[in-house]
């Protein structure tokens, strides 16, 4: 289904996204202060994200990104995680922050932390943009989160549904039907 053809309603707006985001920065510029810090960008969802924190922060720090894939084309999980873009970056003794655009079932982050706790970073945490806490399959906690939602299916600010959507400055819920 085209995404025109979908319903979806504004869930968070891009005033609200740009103030969290703002607020977040500040969260982690003051986390990591006087640090050398590696931002690690969880491709394609966080990108929007990143950008607009990484702006934000009042610290120097250097970027890097990695991709997983664990969705398929539809609104479920596949559970399944394949990692297909590592990091150019050696983090061993350095402070990590991964940005991930939305913990769902935690299961994705779980293999990230895991994976990139294994090269030895001095530190790693997680900032998630959106935090879907009623579909975790695993327990995860983020370090910094943006917003929290129950559940849905959302787009815009990066999030996409099968590709679509990701160019919308606002967050919507998809809403069932027609």
């Amino acid at each position: 289904m085209a995404m025109e053809a979908m319903r979806k309603s504004v869930l968070y707006s891009r005033e609200a996204i740009r103030e969290r985001v703002l607020e977040l920065g500040e969260e982690v510029s003051r986390a990591y202060e006087d640090r050398n810090l590696v931002v690690i960008g969880v491709l394609k969802g966080a990108f929007m994200f990143m950008a607009d924190l990484v702006r934000a922060l009042r610290i120097p720090c250097r970027i890097d990104f990695i991709r997983v894939a664990s969705y398929g084309s539809g609104t479920e999980t596949s559970g399944r995680i394949e990692l297909t873009k590592d990091i150019e970056t050696d983090i061993t003794g350095k402070d990590v922050l991964i940005v991930e655009d939305i913990i769902d079932t935690g299961l994705t982050l779980t293999y990230l932390v895991e994976n990139l706790r294994a090269r030895n970073p001095r530190s790693l945490k997680v900032c998630a943009f959106l935090d879907k806490k009623l579909r975790r399959k695993v327990p995860f906690e983020a370090d910094f989160v943006g917003f929290t939602m129950d559940d849905g299916f959302v787009i815009g600010y990066g999030l996409d549904f099968d590709e679509q959507g990701r160019f919308l400055p606002d967050v919507c819920v998809l809403n069932a039907g027609k």
